[in-house]
């Protein structure tokens, strides 16, 4: 990695000189004074290739630098990523093999109406895995795109309800006090950027009405990629400012998720990914272990929005813990009360009925709720049928998954034990 600080200097100045080169060449050529144009095009030349440069030489240290390098996110980037372990345990919960009717899921029914073959849905849609369990029971489990049952897929925001699970052991175990707490009871520090902080409860933060700025731009500064590309997570978490009174509206935002994160890490005195197979990746039976992509090597604070790593098997089991009122075998992993209220359609406390405790809660079908990632990563949970839909892939392919998915959870339903 290019790390010298003297290196941006020196390659700024190679390309002026490339640049100064290539007009004095035109200048020779026509015989004339290099025009507008050239001279004009010349500084882009230069501008651009010293932001590049700039760019790669602050790979370690600048997130704006890693955006213009990386770009838009990619779901491959957990290779880019120091990764932190989260190691199973030795016991896995198995997955039989099962079926369905033939021809349950020979089709599903798109958002327009139309009907259209699963597997072409799949390929065309740039999907790398298709998981469905009934129970314990793997009925439908289909591979594409460089996908398989070994391979490691990044869950983006699935994430999220990870680290929500995380908190609802950490408060069933009294390392936190309660989601009203401020979140200044655990970090203090934000209310020397202002006192108001005091306001901001840990419940604001995990239904993500916190009133806390946060701009989605796509630009390499704006808070999306600030707070995705930053390689001091704790820092940026840090610098957050208020925008309005917590708890009055529903407003997506990667922020609250970094703060909790600060809380839980200093709560437990355990780094997160450590906690994370502790009191959830082992107990649940994983079968492979996880990981969770870290801001960087000198920071090591894990990616609490978008950084979790594992099997597409694996995020199943998930979705079954969940489908199980927290509970797998003989191990109460996750309290029941927990999984009830994280995922609940309820306003009494928060202004979204589609989201609860960073899960989505599926409003057309009462008792379902999905975990959800960009590029189209998802843990569809339908406890009352018992039904685990897991969909991970290179990109969305289509405008409506949670539909798709409620279909086939529907057409699962329909065909009976």
């Amino acid at each position: 990695m290019l790390t010298s600080p003297l290196l941006v200097p020196l390659l700024l100045a190679a390309a002026g000189l490339a640049a100064w080169g290539a007009a004095r060449l035109v200048r020779r050529r026509r015989g004339r004074p290099v025009t507008a144009l050239v001279a004009a095009l010349a500084f882009l030349a230069v501008t651009g290739a010293g932001v590049q440069l700039w760019a790669l030489a602050a790979l370690d240290s600048s997130a704006v630098a890693r955006a213009v390098i990386w770009r838009d996110a990619d779901v491959d980037d957990w290779r880019r990523f120091p990764a932190l372990p989260v190691p199973a345990g030795p016991r896995t919960l198995e997955l039989r093999p099962g079926s369905l009717p033939v021809g349950v899921l020979d089709e599903v029914t798109l958002p327009d109406g139309h009907t259209e073959d699963l597997d072409a849905l799949l390929e065309r849609t740039g999907t790398q895995a298709f998981l469905v369990l009934r129970g314990d029971e793997r009925v439908d489990e289909r591979y594409l795109h460089g996908g398989g049952r070994e391979a490691t897929q990044t869950s983006f925001s699935v994430a999220k309800s990870i680290l929500s699970t995380l908190v609802g052991i950490a408060l069933d175990r009294g390392e936190i006090g309660s989601l009203d707490d401020p979140v200044t009871a655990y970090v203090p520090e934000l209310l020397d950027r202002d006192p108001d902080f005091a306001r901001v409860s840990l419940r604001s933060l995990i239904t993500m009405s916190s009133g806390l700025h946060y701009e989605e731009q796509g630009l390499p500064w704006s808070d999306d990629s600030v707070t995705y590309y930053s390689p001091d997570l704790r820092a940026t978490a840090l610098s957050v400012r208020i925008d309005e009174a917590p708890g009055v509206r529903w407003h997506y935002d990667n922020y609250n998720p970094l703060l909790m994160g600060l809380v839980l890490e200093r709560a437990t005195g355990t780094p997160v990914a450590d906690y994370a197979s502790e009191v959830l990746w082992q107990p649940l039976g994983a079968e492979a272990d996880a990981s969770w992509s870290a801001d960087s090597e000198a920071s090591g604070f894990p990616k609490m929005e978008s950084g979790f790593n594992a099997r597409a098997v694996d995020y199943a089991r998930f979705g079954y813990l969940f489908a199980h009122e927290g509970r797998v075998g003989d191990r109460q992993v996750v309290p029941a009360a927990w999984v009830a209220e994280a995922t609940a359609r309820d306003t009494s406390a928060d202004p979204a009925e589609h989201y609860q405790y960073w899960w989505w809660v599926d409003t057309e079908r009462e008792g379902r709720f999905s975990a959800r990632g960009n590029k189209g990563q998802y843990v569809y949970v339908d406890p009352a049928t018992d039904v685990v839909v897991v969909r991970m892939g290179r990109d969305y392919g289509i405008d409506d998954w949670p539909a798709v998915l409620r279909d086939v959870a529907d057409r699962v339903q329909a065909a009976g034990p």
